[in-house]
């Protein structure tokens, strides 16, 4: 008998819970402070973006090209032949 009361109590309690949670969730309270809250944190990066300092471009022309070789004759290497030798 205990046990059957025990289950009803967590079965009422849990749908209480899932009841309420939705119940605030879509209640437009809610709904109300959620867009407010998204709207301060647009304005709060929007204030942050124009006190942020604009930095000078240094990067023109730091690239260096190098002049490749054309270089026919490499050396052909043999696998077992590098795996004996001593060089």
């Amino acid at each position: 008998m205990f046990k059957e009361i025990k289950y009803l109590i967590f079965l009422i309690t849990t749908c209480l819970f899932l009841f309420l949670t939705g119940k605030y969730y879509f209640s437009d309270i809610n709904k109300k402070n959620s867009y407010k809250a998204l709207n301060n944190n647009e304005k709060k990066i929007q204030k942050y973006s124009e006190k942020l300092p604009i930095l000078d471009d240094d990067t023109q022309n730091i690239i260096e090209y190098a002049e490749q070789t054309v270089n026919k004759k490499k050396k052909k290497y043999n696998f077992w032949k590098l795996l004996g030798s001593d060089e």
